[in-house]
């Protein structure tokens, strides 16, 4: 059972795992692909940093795992197995969190900026106000398994980058 509005009394580094995991607003903006526009031609892969120069540019092709109606994945257990660049998002980690979007509820709360209003833990454990509100990737999303990945460029969006409250 969680405690109420533990989110507003504990750190994310005090959380148990059952609130850590009921911070997630599910909006599945983490399982999309995304991209450091940079000048190294060199650079490929993942990264654990971002220069200050750089920007992240977010696109709208999902993991080939993600059920965009859902905005759940469907191999949640073996994701980081099955998807080695899969970032498991964990109170250890924290200082990698550039790479979450600025509406995500780990990265606001730790910012110091609070739960969004559409967050689940606010509307009764429903979604429906985050996807009403298109705070998540419900339906938005193309699979990358269906993309050639050289033309990457053309699947950019701004919505993911988008924030309320």
């Amino acid at each position: 059972m969680l405690t109420a509005k533990f989110w507003e009394t504990k750190s994310l580094e005090q959380m148990t795992i059952e609130e850590w995991e009921a911070v997630c607003d599910g909006c599945a903006k983490c399982c999309l692909n995304k991209f450091i526009d940079d000048e190294d031609e060199e650079a490929e892969g993942p990264t654990d940093f971002i220069k200050p120069d750089e920007q992240i540019h977010f696109t709208n092709i999902a993991c080939r795992y993600l059920d965009s109606h859902k905005c759940a994945c469907t191999v949640y257990e073996k994701r980081t197995v099955l998807v080695p660049d899969c970032v498991k998002l964990t109170q250890d980690n924290l200082k990698d969190i550039f790479f979450m979007p600025n509406s995500c509820s780990y990265r606001r709360l730790h910012e110091g900026r609070g739960l969004p209003s559409w967050h689940p833990l606010l509307n009764n454990g429903k979604k429906s106000l985050m996807h009403k509100k298109q705070m998540s990737v419900r339906n938005k999303t193309i699979s990358e398994d269906l993309v050639d990945m050289e033309k990457f460029e053309d699947y950019i969006v701004t919505w993911a980058i988008n924030d309320l409250d």
